[in-house]
């Protein structure tokens, strides 16, 4: 094997693949190591979501936009609330990035671009998924880097997982893999993390983000073995105040963290809500038509343990549609007789109890509800109000919010460079993907392709021109 590399890319997923494929394009030796036994990392399970302004798919259908408006975009969602010179970095090179994508066979949902799905909309339509949601991405990757492992420019060992970084008077030289006997030191001019979050790892999300893992839906090698790397280079993490859950899935069960059973759909814009939402004090926390994902995502974020019920009467249970777009009505009436989140009672009281909230605050939540419709002023404001919930029996439906991303990252600089807390660069090393955190791409909020395009982007850009191997 290979004494030195010319870079040594610890993780094949989304930003990793990139890093590899331009490098090794560029005349470099390239080691692509993988904890995992396949490519494509979180992208197996992730929706994939991407966005980019100016790409040649937005003109060909007469969509002016500009990196500038996605940039301005991105402040107003997040409240200016991320890191701008990473964000800047993203959008201004997000758009050739996207279009090598469409060139080299991405497969895009017909009817995209569009201005949001899932998350707050943007002002143009500049939002793009795959027809086979992540899946798509690492189908035309893997295809790229291929040919690269062939003609042996980059040589892949899967099953890998980096246990140590090999350092030299504060520079990093290289990785370390094995252990004991098979113990490994592998020299590299240069290292770049790529091998994302620590979604699937209760005890480091619940050190970082002050909170509980909740759900099980993240990628299982989303470890943060990448995190701790970084850590013992010297670098310093950014992003904790930025914490944020979607608003709330159907867990199986309450042994954190359980795997996700589904959710109901909360969105008005494709269901208008008959049932009302409940904290666990009883008590309405948001009006359930609020047109706003992020506010509703926000006033989640203040309720007690990220939690809430969704409660309704017999008469919206008989005459809503159905509240699961994969189940039907009878389906989901079924789901009462047999699974732990989905209680149902004879009386309100009895329906308290189920629930585990104050009686009194639940009883007098409902009543004002009711007064709310019958009079056409909800206290909260809201607008649809088809029915009151005054026919037993009565429902609820426990909601959890969770995250199935990592949101505090490792600091790096304008060229992705990881950095010291007083902002001097580590050499040797470098750090792209889900490992530099939702927190500072996204800040405080969900903005559409944040995680997915700058992942591309950074991963292209440090093989197509930031590292050097000369």
């Amino acid at each position: 094997m290979q004494n030195t590399w010319d870079v040594i890319v610890v993780g094949g997923g989304t930003a990793g693949l990139p890093c590899a494929i331009f490098a090794a394009r560029r005349g470099a030796k390239v080691l692509l190591l993988d904890a995992a036994d396949k490519l494509g990392g979180a992208l197996h399970l992730a929706q994939g979501q991407l966005s980019a302004a100016g790409t040649k798919v937005q003109k060909a259908r007469g969509i002016s936009d500009t990196p500038d408006e996605h940039f301005a975009d991105i402040l107003r969602i997040s409240k200016d609330t991320v890191n701008h010179p990473l964000v800047r970095l993203a959008v201004d090179n997000a758009a050739e990035t996207f279009d090598w994508l469409m060139d080299c066979g991405f497969e895009m949902v017909p009817e995209h671009p569009v201005e949001g799905r899932a998350h707050e909309p943007y002002s143009k339509q500049r939002y793009y998924w795959g027809v086979d949601y992540g899946r798509s991405l690492v189908k035309v990757l893997v295809a790229q880097v291929q040919p690269e492992i062939e003609r042996g420019a980059v040589t892949l060992r899967l099953s890998t997982p980096v246990e140590a970084l090999d350092m030299e008077n504060g520079t990093v030289r290289g990785v370390v893999v094995g252990k004991g006997d098979a113990r490994e030191v592998i020299r590299g001019r240069n290292v770049v993390l790529t091998c994302g979050g620590y979604a699937a790892n209760p005890e480091m999300f619940s050190a970082l983000n002050g909170l509980p893992l909740f759900g099980q839906g993240a990628y299982p090698h989303s470890q943060g073995a990448g995190i701790t790397l970084g850590l013992s280079a010297g670098g310093y993490l950014r992003g904790a105040q930025s914490y944020l859950s979607n608003f709330g899935v159907i867990l199986e069960n309450d042994r954190y963290p359980s795997p996700i059973f589904g959710r109901f759909n909360t969105y008005p814009n494709q269901r208008q809500p008959w049932e009302i939402y409940v904290n666990t004090h009883g008590r309405r926390f948001i009006r359930e038509d609020e047109p706003s994902v992020d506010a509703r995502e926000h006033a989640l974020l203040a309720q007690p343990g990220l939690r809430y019920w969704i409660v309704f009467d017999e008469s919206i249970r008989r005459a809503a549609p159905p509240q699961m777009a994969d189940r039907t009505r009878e389906d989901i009436a079924a789901l009462f007789d047999r699974h732990p989140m989905f209680v149902k009672a004879d009386t309100l009281a009895q329906l308290a109890a189920r629930m585990g909230v104050p009686a009194a605050a639940l009883a007098d939540t409902v009543a004002t509800y009711n007064r709310g419709h019958n009079d056409g002023r909800d206290a909260l404001g809201r607008a649809h109000m088809p029915r009151p919930l005054s026919d037993g029996p009565f429902y609820a439906v426990k909601h959890q919010g969770t995250s199935v991303t990592s949101t505090v990252g490792l600091a790096v600089n304008h060229v992705l460079q990881l950095i010291q807390d007083n902002g001097a660069p580590i050499p040797g090393i470098y750090a792209a993907g889900e490992i530099l955190g939702a927190g500072q791409l996204m800040g405080s909020a969900f903005c559409g392709g944040m995680m997915g395009t700058p992942a591309l982007t950074f991963g292209r850009l440090l093989g197509d021109k930031v590292l050097q191997f000369a």
